[in-house]
């Protein structure tokens, strides 16, 4: 999947595949940030059933390298380079700020049918900071491919287009798939 940032020059593209009993997604996301160009790779891991394993950032912002590891543990504990993060105890998914991918993972664990809601609180990787928050989400199925998205501590709200596959495509403001500038 590959996006175009909408919110501030920029890129994203991932790819995602089977992974023994579960699945990784690994992509690369390009933009441009307060403290100079940013150029990140990550890698997302999860369980067969959309719970996330673990994940990696390498890459630069800027000057600064950033070389990041977050794991969570079979208990619901959560780590940052090694280092607990408590107040994320019990949740499943990973959310990095700077891209829409990790949207995949809650989308198809939750695996609404329209007119059903959830909600899915994540551990955000905060870039501006490089560390972990809670992070309140809320999604709605309103239809095969609307999902109503709302994340009150971010002050966002949108109806974001979601794709067979489970990608957002069109996040409005901040990413369309670069599909959709195909016509």
């Amino acid at each position: 999947m590959r996006w175009v940032r909408l919110d501030v020059r920029g890129s994203d593209a991932c790819e995602l595949a089977p992974d023994g009993a579960g699945w990784s997604l690994r992509g690369r996301a390009e933009f441009a940030d307060a403290r100079g160009d940013a150029q990140l790779a990550y890698a997302v891991a999860a369980d067969s059933v959309w719970r996330t394993v673990r994940g990696t950032v390498r890459g630069t912002v800027g000057e600064t390298p950033v070389a990041l590891s977050i794991e969570r543990g079979a208990t619901g504990e959560w780590t940052l380079n090694g280092r607990p993060v408590p107040a994320l105890q019990g949740l499943v998914d990973l959310d990095l700020g700077f891209t829409p991918a990790t949207n995949l993972f809650p989308l198809r664990r939750l695996a609404l049918r329209p007119g059903e809601a959830a909600n899915a609180e994540a551990a955000l990787l905060d870039e501006a900071t490089w560390t972990l928050r809670r992070l309140r989400q809320r999604y709605e199925r309103r239809n095969e491919s609307g999902w109503w998205y709302e994340s009150p501590d971010a002050g966002y709200a949108a109806l974001l287009q979601v794709n067979p596959d489970g990608f957002v495509v069109d996040y409005p403001g901040l990413w369309r798939g670069a599909d959709s500038f195909r016509k």
